[in-house]
């Protein structure tokens, strides 16, 4: 296993890549397993007490990790590895920004490599200088590529020598580009190596810059789930200090936690669980250099070393489950999460039953931290993502924008002041484009996007409560729900579905009547799918998420987008 361990010291050249027994000296550093909130009482009172000030001036480097590398040189700091290792090389690639590229504050850095040490090294280079960094996935096309470059207008970019021939075929396209970084010992024609020039004449010392806390930090591209990827602006303090409520309370890290965030880098969940939230707390971020999500390395991982907290997507946890987790214990696991998308409450019962711990989902969004979830302590609900977090204010509301009675479908909103982004509000509320529903006791649950609500004959279909449905059935894999078009009902419900191995040989007509009639006794009957087409895989966003807006254009004779 290539399993990269980054320890914490400021001033080591050298990524320290472990050996150690994985049955052994890891897990002597395990804990006992404990559901009780480390960072807060109970939800309640966090919500009463939640206080954050937001200062005129704040950048994430200077005032949270160099605040941890003094705690270190004191010996104030846990034994943990961490990557705080990253301080040293981070000061030298700042310098290489400014001098040696000629970036200044403000200027944009596109950004695509792989859970590698130096994605890290970039992020906090950034923070440095004031550069805006936008991540972005290995999984881009060319055509993707060349969006982002022009839509955001970056002078740098920087990443490997697999996807520097990509990045080739667009330059000319994309003139604002005056720098190409590579991380590579390769030399290619047109790029510099980042390494190279780290290491040659560069100082080792930099003042990181005196930014303000609402200067421009990163933009991410949201995942297209209904539409073509559009920027999201995030500032220095709304990320830096607005994870705080990730950190701290959903994630609930402390300095003794070692946390593995699966995301890739080019999601905003990356920054969000492998940058700010677990830094904000000074837990230990494990990486895994995992090209390809694997069951099998991912249980063995989770078995072999001492990570005590793990968040991964929900289509994820579907995979886990079916695997034989028996093989397998998690001797220091002791919470686990997700978000990204609903998951399904048959997923959170089996990972229970398996592994006798619950999964705490979170809801948020490209352009927010966290806005809701279940926290330690609350009542997991399943088929619910909790209440909302401490500082945000969430509601159901109507068409006019006043609140819903409790029980009642309507849209998730977000009570602020309708100021940029008027086009989000209504009333007093920012959309989310996201329909839901808040219980007696002020939990919300999830119907579906907006535009994915499927009304048939009158009746209202979330298509995430079909899905629900047909994942009970051991016949399903994966499964999405869209409308589809019908002379009586105006739309009905169809569902693409991946078998299962074993039902894969079946036969289809009586496997489509089979899966019908269960979702009729586990749901209303008027919700079951009245068209099922069997499908090797489904398309999916490069951050995983089902793309349903492609399926149910293919179903209403439109043009399949790209």
């Amino acid at each position: 296993m290539n399993l990269y361990v980054l320890r914490k010291s400021f001033f080591n050249h050298c990524l320290k890549i472990s050996k150690k027994n994985e049955g052994g000296q890891w897990l002597q550093m395990c804990r006992s397993k404990t559901s009780a909130p480390k960072n807060f009482c109970d939800y309640e009172r966090m919500r009463r007490t939640y206080n954050i000030r937001v200062p005129q001036r704040f950048n994430f480097a200077k005032d949270v990790l160099e605040q941890w590398e003094t705690k270190d040189k004191n010996g104030q700091r846990s034994s943990l590895p961490a990557l705080w290792w990253l301080g040293f090389h981070s000061r030298r690639l700042a310098n290489v920004l400014h001098q040696e590229c000629s970036l200044e504050s403000g200027d944009r850095v596109f950004l695509i490599l792989p859970r590698v040490p130096e994605w890290w090294l970039v992020n906090v280079a950034c923070l440095r200088t004031g550069t805006v960094l936008i991540p972005g996935t290995s999984q881009l096309t060319a055509r993707d590529i060349c969006h982002r470059l022009q839509m955001s207008g970056a002078k740098c970019v920087i990443t490997d020598e697999t996807l520097a021939p990509l990045l080739d075929t667009v330059a000319s396209d994309c003139p604002s580009i005056s720098t190409k970084l590579l991380l590579s010992h390769r030399a290619m024609h047109g790029w510099d190596q980042m390494l190279r020039l780290c290491c040659r004449k560069v100082s080792d010392d930099h003042v990181c810059m005196d930014t303000r806390s609402e200067e421009a930090m990163t933009i991410f591209f949201t995942s297209g789930t209904t539409g073509s990827p559009k920027m999201t602006q995030h500032s220095h303090c709304s990320y830096g200090l607005g994870l705080t409520v990730n950190g701290r309370y959903w994630l609930d890290l402390t300095e003794q936690d070692v946390f593995w965030n699966t995301s890739d880098t080019g999601w905003a969940k990356s920054a969000w669980s492998s940058v700010f939230a677990p830094w904000i707390q000074g837990a230990c971020m494990f990486v895994h250099h995992m090209p390809r999500f694997d069951t099998s390395t991912v249980l063995k991982t989770l078995s072999s070393y001492p990570i005590t907290t793990f968040c991964t997507a929900p289509t994820a946890y579907r995979m886990l489950v079916q695997d034989d987790i028996s093989r397998f214990t998690f001797r220091a696991l002791e919470h686990c999460l997700c978000a990204g998308e609903p998951i399904n409450p048959e997923v959170m019962w089996k990972w229970k039953e398996l592994t006798g711990l619950d999964i705490y989902e979170g809801y948020g969004q490209t352009e927010t931290v966290l806005i809701a979830g279940t926290f330690k302590g609350m009542k997991i609900k399943p088929g619910s993502f909790g209440k909302a977090s401490p500082g945000y204010d969430v509601q159901v509301v109507d068409e006019d924008g006043s609140v819903v009675p409790q029980g009642q479908e309507g849209d998730l909103g977000i009570r602020g002041e309708p100021e940029r982004t008027a086009e989000c509000f209504r009333g007093d509320f920012y959309l989310t484009g996201d329909r839901g529903m808040m219980d007696d006791e002020g939990y919300l649950w999830f119907i579906g996007r907006a535009d994915d609500v499927i009304l048939s004959a009158g009746y209202r279909i979330g298509p995430f409560e079909v899905e629900n449905a047909l994942i009970e059935h051991p016949a399903i894999a994966e499964s999405a729900v869209v409308s589809s078009p019908d002379p009586v009902r105006g739309e009905v419900v169809k569902a693409f579905v991946v078998l299962t191995a074993d039902y894969k040989s079946r036969d289809h007509k009586e496997l489509i009547q089979e899966l019908q009639t269960h979702v009729k006794t586990v749901t209303a009957p008027y919700k079951y799918p009245r068209k099922i087409e069997f499908v090797d895989h489904l398309p999916k966003t490069v951050s995983g998420k089902i793309r349903r807006v492609e399926l149910k254009k293919k179903e209403w004779g439109q043009q399949t987008s790209k």
